[in-house]
């Protein structure tokens, strides 16, 4: 069958992409607008233009939000790699245009870097606009293996082990809550959960390896029932939980936006949060590198905050 439609190149553009990916991320329309600084008129009209050029439905709209069909989830994965080949493009050539590029490779899991890294590598980018940063996104394990194999030089991660032959410093502290759709039974009104019951309760969780099931076996115990579902997205495990297959444990960071939209309930633990931290992990080999000691003093005390204190040489 002969596709009919212009070439792509001819007429999509990267800001509805942003658009699409962040309905996929915050579960809205109105909260994807937020995100990437589009009136809400615009972002429906935007859409909708892509879907009719597309030549199918994206996105299901109701009282409740916006969520993605199948075919919106497929092309939202595909928006991703188009917008991740479009920073590398933009990163590159600014480099070369300045010319000089200082490369700076960064290992990522999954919740830092959709939530706190964009804002670290701006940061970054200002301080030192002739640096080249590129991310690789990968489960806390996979970001452990990247720096032992010195295919990157900074890792940031969300696991809670303690890692031999690596150096590694808190960045970050965060909060896991446990999140339920409206109708489950524990989101009824003062209700709490015990850390045991959590421990024992089959949950919709990310893949082995990921740091936040990592956190969440250190925190309440690793002897825990295998999961209802295992995804390899903080989006997909949001989705399942809304459609309510279960509950799950999540970042506050990646929760925010469906809790703020009433998708999800979130579930207080007994006896207080489930705290952890997020790390940079490092060799002695990024100790000679000047791009990786500005990244580590961003990350450690955000773009505007005051540095603390080195914990390597700084000549």
């Amino acid at each position: 069958m002969t596709d009919s439609r212009p070439p792509v190149e001819n007429w999509l553009q990267l800001p509805v992409l942003r658009l699409l990916v962040g309905i996929a991320d915050h579960g809205s329309l109105s909260a994807a607008a937020r995100a990437t600084g589009m009136a809400q008129s615009n972002a429906s009209r935007s859409l909708k233009t892509l879907e009719r050029r597309l030549g199918y439905t994206l996105v299901r709209r109701s009282t409740r939000g916006s969520t993605l069909t199948s075919e919106g989830q497929l092309t939202a994965g595909w928006a991703r790699d188009v917008l991740a080949a479009a920073a590398r493009f933009s990163a590159g050539t600014a480099a070369l245009a300045a010319g000089e590029q200082d490369e700076l490779p960064i290992g990522c899991s999954m919740t830092i870097a959709e939530y706190l890294a964009p804002t670290w590598i701006g940061a970054f980018r200002t301080v030192m606009p002739r640096a080249a940063p590129t991310l690789r996104i990968a489960n806390s394990r996979d970001v452990v293996a990247a720096v032992v194999a010195g295919d990157v030089l900074l890792g940031f991660v969300e696991s809670p082990d303690r890692l031999e032959g690596l150096l590694e410093e808190t960045v970050y502290a965060d909060e896991l809550v446990v999140v339920v759709d409206p109708a489950h039974p524990w989101a009824a009104d003062g209700r709490t959960i015990e850390p045991a019951e959590l421990g024992r309760t089959q949950l919709v969780e990310r893949e082995a390896g990921s740091g936040t099931r990592a956190a969440l076996d250190h925190l309440v115990g690793g002897d825990r029932p295998a999961p209802v579902v295992e995804l390899n997205s903080i989006a997909a495990v949001c989705q399942s939980v809304i459609a309510g297959l279960g509950p799950a444990v999540l970042s506050r960071l990646a929760a925010a936006g469906e809790l703020d939209s009433g998708r999800i309930v979130e579930v207080p633990v007994a006896g207080g949060p489930l705290r952890r931290e997020f790390r940079a992990i490092w060799t002695a080999a990024a100790e000679h590198s000047r791009a990786a000691r500005e990244f580590l003093a961003i990350a450690r005390g955000g773009a505007d905050g005051p540095p603390a204190k080195n914990t390597w040489a700084t000549s």
